[in-house]
């Protein structure tokens, strides 16, 4: 048997940086690096070379049948040369995975289900996967062992490889030397097609709403450059903030950002301010100040949690009706100024 465990998640960016909790308790009770079954490849950029993380194999697509899938074919001669080894399942659905493991040399004995596990409704997935981190798949003798409470957070390093890439690339950028506040205001919702302010789009906070936070935090923070994040496709609303704003030194930076610029952006800003999305569980992962904004998703579960991060998150609710448009900017600016006091006391 391989002793290395084997974690198994096709998750987003958040649900990835949650999944390093595991990864961390694991790697300190069994002494073995912690190999990765996921799906993007920006997640050897985000995982490989944090602490406790083995080998990173990756499936793009679970659905097409074996048989025409080269990708799975592939994965399961890997795993095969890699061996079956002790393996915790992350995800709701995992008919795919264990068909492929089974394939590989696993057996149901080498594995455990998250689902399987009592009393993690209604809990914070940190706190969830730190329970899971703990549990032993029946060929570990299946047991629940006792957990260290208070240590359920996402937690990432800035590589110096990775400070020096984003270092090189800021010194050719109009903000190069200047202290950074980072903007998050686009998630997957907002660039589906259709209006932004459509009805199913839960986690829209409107541009006028954005554009007033920034020039709150530009009075607050004169000599801060002020970088508005996302993937291209959010590029057309962040160019709307910031007409709207009309703020010197703010940047829409989309078309240059990669997982290792966002870790080493993170790693020296002042702070974010993000929807709840995934970029803010990484900002808080290295450490980063946070101000998360949430619609009808709850903070008890989905809040960004790190070690050294100060967060606060801003929930939006009206005669019991929770959304994010009930929030104002106000609002936004007073969690700001909490964060960062709370920094300082931290620090």
């Amino acid at each position: 048997m391989n002793p290395r465990p084997l974690v198994v998640r096709f998750g987003a960016l958040g649900d990835m940086v949650m999944l390093t909790v595991a990864i961390r308790h694991l790697h300190a009770r069994l002494q073995q690096p912690v190999d990765v079954l996921a799906a993007a490849d920006w997640t050897r950029a985000l995982l490989q070379g944090q602490p406790g993380v083995g080998e990173i194999f990756l499936l793009a697509s679970r659905k097409p049948p074996y048989w025409l899938s080269p990708a799975q074919q592939r994965l399961v001669r890997q795993l095969r040369v890699r061996g079956a080894g002790p393996t915790w399942l992350f995800d709701h659905d995992n008919r795919t995975v264990c068909r492929l493991l089974l394939r590989a040399g696993w057996t149901p004995q080498h594995w455990c289900h998250h689902e399987d596990l009592p009393g993690l409704s209604g809990s914070h997935f940190c706190e969830r996967w730190l329970r899971f981190a703990w549990r032993n798949p029946p060929l570990l003798g299946g047991e629940d062992l006792a957990w260290p409470a208070g240590d359920a957070f996402g937690e990432l390093i800035v590589t110096d490889a990775q400070r020096a890439e984003v270092d090189a690339w800021s010194q050719a950028r109009p903000w190069a030397g200047r202290p950074l506040i980072l903007i998050q205001a686009g998630n997957k919702r907002t660039m589906r097609r259709g209006l932004r302010r459509r009805r199913s789009n839960s986690k829209y906070w409107p541009e006028r709403n954005w554009a007033a936070v920034l020039r709150g935090l530009r009075a607050l923070h004169p000599g801060h450059a002020i970088l508005l994040l996302g993937v291209p496709q959010e590029s057309a609303l962040n160019q709307d903030i910031l007409r709207l704003a009309a703020i010197d030194a703010a940047y829409d930076v989309v078309h240059e950002l990669s997982i290792t610029r966002l870790l080493g952006l993170a790693g020296r800003a002042t702070g974010m301010v993000s929807v709840d999305t995934g970029p803010a569980h990484l900002a808080a992962a290295v450490g980063c100040t946070v101000v998360a904004i949430f619609g009808t998703t709850e903070p008890f579960m989905y809040a960004p949690r790190g070690r050294t991060a100060s967060v606060e998150c801003v929930v939006g609710e009206r005669e019991g009706e929770r959304s994010m448009l009930y929030i104002t900017a106000q609002q936004v600016l007073a969690a700001w100024q909490t964060a960062l006091n709370s920094a300082l006391k931290r620090n």
